[in-house]
């Protein structure tokens, strides 16, 4: 069996930027989830709209998209994208007082959305924070994953 190598370090163990000029161009897409756990009174403070800082959600979810067109500015070696859509969803949880994200990013390109999808969901969560902290300093951010992937050499893979 081959052994598997880190493809983000050159034969040095140095990093480097993964070159993608021959990989085909494909219809990729990314899903990734997390959660922001919280107080039962933020949560109905969310749910109600009733924050001193406006609506949480919508501000959430554009910084979310904001996030996933920025990525490649916060993770050194993610390759600036074309991204054709970012999607950002919240379902809310009452009886487990969370708010759950989904975020959903599309591409055509040589070279995946994960990094994205992934980092629209941190920065989401970590807006419902910054949002709800002076009312509740022990949210939990949870849970960030990355569900599902398409497209390129690896076809599809659902990991939930």
């Amino acid at each position: 069996m081959a052994k598997k190598k880190l493809s983000h370090l050159d034969e040095s163990g140095r990093p480097k930027m993964v070159d993608v000029t021959f990989k085909a161009t494909t219809d990729r897409v990314a899903v990734a989830k997390g959660s922001v756990r919280m107080l039962p009174a933020t949560f109905k403070l969310i749910k109600s709209g009733g924050t001193a800082k406006g609506d949480v959600l919508s501000v959430a979810k554009l910084a979310g998209i904001m996030a996933a067109k920025k990525t490649p500015e916060l993770i050194p070696l993610c390759h600036p994208l074309l991204i054709s859509s970012v999607d950002v969803d919240f379902s809310l949880d009452e009886a487990e007082s969370s708010v759950e994200i989904t975020a959903t990013v599309k591409s055509t390109g040589q070279t995946g959305v994960e990094m994205e999808a992934l980092t629209a969901v941190a920065v989401a969560a970590l807006t419902v924070y910054d949002m709800c902290k002076a009312v509740d300093r022990a949210m939990k951010i949870e849970n960030i994953r990355l569900v599902k992937k398409s497209g390129g050499k690896s076809g599809t893979i659902t990991l939930e």
